[in-house]
C-alpha cells in the first residue's frame, strides 16, 4: 500500500473541515496509508515583528523536521511552482512514500523548504491553512482518479 504523510501546522477545529477531511481520507484509504501529523502552531500576538515570526517558524521547523521520512517531500509554499491537476497526479505516480508539508499562518521556514524535493503552490491567492488541508486531500483524491482513469476528474 502506498504511503502519504501530511505534516500540517495547526489543528482542525471546525466540524465542516473535519468532515470534509474525513470524507477524503475514507475515499483514499483503500489505496493509501494516509498519516496526518498535526504540529502545534506557535501562538503569536497581533502584529508580530519579523524576529517573533522567525522564532515561531524555527520552533515549528524543529517539530516538522522530526517527522519527515525518506521519499518525496513536497513543501506547499507561495513561492512554489503551480501545476495542473494532471501534473499534480504525476507526483503521486510513485512507489516512494510522499510527505506533504502545510505551514501555519506564517508559512514554512527556509530549512523546511530546503528539505523538499518539490515546492508547490496551489495559487497566488492566500488560503486559511485549515481549508488548505481539505483542498490538498481533494487534489490527492483527484490525482489518484486521474492516474486510474476514472470519471471523477472532468
Amino acid at each position: 500500500m502506498k504511503k502519504i504523510n501530511i505534516i500540517t501546522v495547526g489543528k482542525l477545529k471546525e466540524d465542516f473541515f473535519v468532515s470534509a477531511c474525513n470524507e477524503y481520507q475514507k475515499r483514499l484509504s483503500s489505496e493509501y496509508k494516509l498519516n496526518i501529523i498535526e504540529i502545534p502552531q506557535v501562538k503569536l500576538y497581533d502584529n508580530p515583528n519579523e524576529k517573533e515570526i522567525e522564532k515561531a517558524l524555527k520552533a515549528e521547523e524543529e517539530k516538522i523536521l522530526k517527522h519527515i521520512e525518506k521519499g518525496i517531500v513536497v513543501a506547499l509554499c507561495v513561492e512554489g511552482k503551480q501545476k495542473t491537476s494532471e501534473e499534480f497526479a504525476e507526483i503521486l505516480d510513485t512507489s516512494e512514500p510522499i510527505t506533504f508539508i502545510i505551514g501555519g499562518s506564517h508559512g514554512l521556514s527556509d530549512a523546511v523548504k530546503a528539505k523538499a524535493n518539490i515546492k508547490l503552490s496551489f495559487s497566488k491567492m492566500t488560503f486559511p491553512h485549515r481549508l488548505f488541508r481539505v483542498m490538498l486531500l481533494e487534489q490527492i483524491y483527484r490525482g489518484v482518479n486521474i492516474l486510474k482513469g476514472t470519471p471523477y476528474h472532468k
